[in-house]
């Protein structure tokens, strides 16, 4: 691989020409190249394996984003060795521009973006007052020069990522925001550019920042008190003048009382002489949840099962649990109407969903495997009216709660966002229109070798059981509000579940996934 130095815009242009057919994934850096910026470039590099992508390094110390008095004319900057550690990471092009490159004309010759004051009221933004304004005005425009498929951050400037994030979803710029989790030296503290001001004495200070910080999350999950008093006491017994030490929503970045909140986020920022320190952390009473609700045959056990195993989630199939006892009163011939013949089933009901040796879904009722039985079609036609008596729904309703109490889960169904787990961190609202779902369902009845109704039919089907799930009194199948709606018309497996990963790295820091700490929880 050879490394391309552009300089100027025209250098960039011609670059972009020559690479017409590729896609660009995009690391934007302010130069003094680090192993936080290597882990970013590795990254991007990945999504370059089975495409012809290409990865972008820009190199712009932009001084929209320095307040007055902060170090801008002496933050690092060596072009050579930063060249060399892009090059190492797997970068294919440096683009280290001028300041007229980036803004022809000058400043005041462009639009500035106004970051949006919910989003900077806090944290960083109540102390650097234009600081996220110059972020978004300039990588704004760098995606307006560079064009990206993709565009690489680190976690570590929490907010800025937040607040690029909905710059680009509000400008509905064709961008996709790729994150990865904070890198850290062997000392716990955070991987940045300033390190480099500190000397070995206050280093050896700097690091009661992650300490602390570190010290708070694994009392959290002990269920034991976080007061930031207490923090800030502790920084600033270890000659660390604190500017802030604050907890918020990890979304909307507003306060919040950690006690009450599922998930916040951590922060803190000081002075270690005059070097300016950054860090957070996570604080989770559990594990995340993800409500995937959506009407039937959208695809949601298939992509579900998928998308779980690949995060290190358990997977809860809600519709085989209403489906397990469908089959159950089928088999005894349950009348529904008898309330206390019904009641004594459910009281009597042993329902378990677990994974076998190969890692597939067996449903086990009653001791007996019948996760084979409950995909036929005379369980599929009367699934929704079981599924709406209110004795059943309360009774697996109960259980599914209770198995979500620590969290770690994606569950799918009807009513999994709105009913089943209201506070979970993402929800989804899977769908495709009824000519697809009834394709689909032709598929899989073909491949479990029983006997195809016409499409017709089965769109038919489809809408009355639709019509049946949507009107019923209790818990009827609707959108929460929160909800992100996914439509998998003409959409692969592979791109369901990419579709659902990107939204669960929007709601969810990568630091607390599964592969990363989720096991101390």
């Amino acid at each position: 691989m050879n490394l391309t130095l552009l300089k100027t815009q025209a250098d960039l242009d011609d670059w972009l020409r020559q690479s017409s057919n590729d896609q660009i994934n995009f690391v934007p850096t302010m130069g003094g190249l680090h192993k936080g910026h290597e882990a970013l470039i590795k990254t991007a590099s990945t999504f370059t394996q089975n495409d012809s992508s290409s990865v972008l390094v820009s190199i712009f110390v932009n001084p929209l984003q320095f307040g007055v008095n902060e170090d801008f004319k002496k933050y690092p900057r060596d072009l050579v060795s930063d060249c060399t550690k892009a090059y190492e990471a797997g970068a294919n092009a440096i683009w280290a521009p001028a300041f007229e490159d980036v803004f022809p004309g000058g400043e005041d010759s462009h639009f500035k973006i106004q970051a949006p004051l919910k989003l900077k009221k806090y944290l960083c933004g109540s102390y650097r007052k234009k600081h996220f304004d110059g972020v978004a005005t300039v990588v704004l425009r760098l995606i307006s020069l560079v064009r990206p498929k993709q565009i690489f951050l680190g976690e570590k400037d929490w907010q800025q990522l937040i607040i690029i994030r909905k710059l680009i979803s509000d400008l509905g710029l064709s961008v996709k925001v790729q994150s990865i989790p904070t890198i850290r030296d062997e000392d716990l503290l955070a991987y940045s550019s300033r390190n480099i001001y500190l000397s070995k004495e206050e280093r050896s200070k700097a690091i009661a920042l992650p300490k602390i910080l570190n010290e708070a999350s694994i009392a959290f999950k002990g269920n034991n008190p976080i007061d930031l008093e207490e923090i800030k006491d502790y920084l600033e017994s270890n000659d660390l003048s604190v500017e802030y030490v604050e907890a918020v929503d990890v979304k909307n970045l507003t306060p919040v009382n950690i006690h009450k909140s599922t998930i916040s986020l951590l922060a803190a920022a000081v002075h270690c002489g005059n070097t300016r320190l950054l860090d957070h952390t996570l604080l989770m009473k559990r594990k995340p949840i993800v409500a995937i609700d959506g009407p039937a045959g959208a695809g949601k056990s298939t992509v579900t099962k998928i998308f779980a195993k690949k995060l290190g989630l358990i997977y809860l199939d809600t519709g085989a649990m209403y489906r397990a006892v469908t089959w159950l009163i089928q088999q005894e011939s349950i009348n529904c109407e008898d309330v206390e013949i019904l009641k004594k089933a459910l009281n009597n009901l042993k329902l378990d969903i677990r994974l076998s040796n190969k890692g597939n879904q067996e449903v086990i009722l009653n001791g007996k495997n019948i996760t084979d039985k409950i995909r036929s079609p005379k369980v599929t036609s009367q699934v929704s009216q079981i599924a709406a008596i209110s004795s059943v729904r309360e009774k697996l309703t109960k259980q599914q709660k209770q198995i979500g109490l620590k969290g770690g889960l994606v569950a799918e169904g009807r009513d999994i966002g709105t009913t089943v787990f209201p506070n979970a961190e993402l929800k989804v609202f899977l769908t495709a229109s009824t000519k697809e779902r009834a394709k689909r369902r032709a598929e899989d009845m073909k491949n479990q070798g029983f006997n195809q109704p016409s499409l017709i039919a089965l769109e038919n089907q489809i809408k009355e059981r639709d019509r049946l799930d949507s009107t019923r009194e209790i818990a009827p199948l609707s959108q929460a509000k929160d909800a992100k709606e996914l439509i998998t018309d003409g959409m692969s497996i592979e791109e369901v579940i990419e579709s659902l990963i990107y939204m669960f790295k929007e709601e969810i820091p990568e630091e607390v996934w599964p592969t990363k700490s989720w096991q101390s929880l």
